[in-house]
């Protein structure tokens, strides 16, 4: 059951990986952000995206391992993490955070990081990694945390043609990940 859940669910995290490269390196395909709702880049991203987060779950329960009291350090993690996440997501908004230009947002947890929600789910991966110690999720959780770390370079060229100006002057100000907030002098 193991092998199963970590082959369906590896194989949808590579598809995810394998479209957003090609993406990346190719002007004439876009995958994310899905040119529209109704798009089938749109549908198939969600859908890979939930069979690899469900097979995460799966294998969360069923290939657990605990790891005494490093545990407590991976519960506090994942649910700081995952917890904020959620915030973060919530605060840009379900539409934004799905693709659909809505509105650039540059305060609260996006004064810090242009992908906060990237951040701190990475955190969160990290302490789900020490509560369940299991080589599979370990595999899953990286492919995961790739996928967050090259997500920027999809999203930055349409968040410029998106919104202009605006954009830009928020990316030299704003990390895309985490720092200082940059200022000129």
């Amino acid at each position: 059951m193991i092998n199963i859940i970590f082959t369906i669910s590896i194989l949808a995290g590579l598809s995810l990986v394998t479209l957003s490269i090609v993406s990346l390196v190719s002007n004439n395909f876009q995958f994310w952000p899905p040119p529209s709702r109704y798009t089938w880049q749109y549908r198939v991203l969600w859908l890979l995206f939930r069979i690899f987060v469900i097979g995460i779950s799966l294998l969360s329960i069923f290939d657990y391992h605990g790891n005494g009291n490093i545990s407590y350090i991976g519960i506090f993690l994942a649910l700081a993490g995952f917890g904020s996440a959620f915030l973060a997501t919530f605060s840009l908004g379900w539409k934004n955070s799905h693709g659909e230009p809505v509105g650039l947002k540059t305060n609260g947890w996006y004064s810090w990081s242009r992908n906060p929600t990237y951040v701190v789910s990475i955190v969160g991966m990290l302490g789900l990694s020490l509560i369940v110690n299991s080589t599979y999720l370990n595999y899953l959780l990286s492919l995961w945390a790739l996928l967050y770390i090259v997500a920027p370079f999809l999203e930055e060229p349409w968040l410029e043609e998106m919104y202009g100006k605006d954009y830009l002057a928020y990316k030299a100000k704003v990390p895309r990940y985490i720092g200082f907030i940059r200022t000129r002098f």
